[in-house]
C-alpha cells in the first residue's frame, strides 16, 4: 500500500474509532515483530501491540507531525516494550517461565531438530546474541526498513549514533555469524 495512502487512512482515523483498524491493517505486522524483538515471545508481543495501538488511537490528536506515523507509531512500540521489559511482571515471572522451559525442553522432535539447524535460526540466533543497542537498531534498519534517520528519531539518538551502531552490530555478526556450507546446510562458527 502506497505510503500517501496509509498516511490518509490513519489520518482519517482521527476522531473515528471503527477507522483505528485501518491503522492496524497497515501497520499491524510490523510493529508486533518490532515489539517482539525487544520480548521474545509472539503471546507478549500480540498483547504489547493491542496497547500500542490504543495508546496511538488515543494520542493521534497529539500528533504533531514533525516525523511520519511510521516513526512516530515504531517510537510508541519501543517506549512500550522497554517499558513492559522494566516491569515487575516480566522480571518475575519470565524467569519462573525459562526455569520451566528448560526443565520441560530437555528433548527435542526431530521436526524440531530440523528447524533448529535451518540456516535462518542460526541467524536469527546470531542477531539475539547481540547486545541490544545493536541489536534494535540492526533490526529497525533490515527487518523494518526504517532509514537512519528515522531510527534515530524514534530511538532519540543522533544520527551518526545510528550509523556507528549499525556499523558495530555488522561487524559483530560478521564476526559471530559466518555462513559456510556443509553438505547443504549453513552453520554459524
Amino acid at each position: 500500500m502506497p505510503n500517501e495512502l496509509a498516511e490518509w487512512r490513519i489520518a482519517q482515523a482521527r476522531g473515528n474509532e471503527a477507522k483505528l483498524e485501518a491503522l492496524m491493517d497497515v501497520y499491524g505486522d510490523g510493529v508486533k515483530s518490532l515489539i517482539y524483538s525487544y520480548v521474545k515471545d509472539w503471546g507478549i508481543a500480540s498483547d504489547l501491540v493491542q496497547e500500542v495501538f490504543v495508546a496511538v488511537f488515543q494520542k493521534l490528536d497529539s500528533f504533531e507531525g514533525r516525523s511520519s506515523y511510521k516513526t512516530w507509531l515504531y517510537t510508541i512500540a519501543i517506549n512500550r516494550s522497554k517499558d513492559y521489559l522494566k516491569s515487575w511482571h516480566h522480571r518475575h515471572v519470565s524467569a519462573a517461565e525459562k526455569v520451566f522451559s528448560f526443565l520441560k525442553d530437555k528433548g527435542r522432535t526431530p521436526e524440531e531438530e530440523v528447524l533448529a539447524s535451518d540456516a535462518n535460526q542460526q541467524l536469527l540466533k546470531a542477531v539475539w546474541s547481540l547486545p541490544l543497542k545493536y541489536r534494535e537498531i540492526l533490526l529497525l534498519h533490515y527487518y523494518q526498513d526504517l532509514s537512519i534517520s528515522e531510527i534515530s528519531e524514534a530511538l532519540n539518538l543522533t544520527a551518526s549514533t545510528v550509523k556507528t551502531r549499525l556499523y558495530r552490530a555488522q561487524d559483530k555478526m560478521r564476526k559471530t555469524y559466518t555462513p559456510t556450507e556443509r553438505g547443504g546446510k549453513y552453520e554459524s562458527v
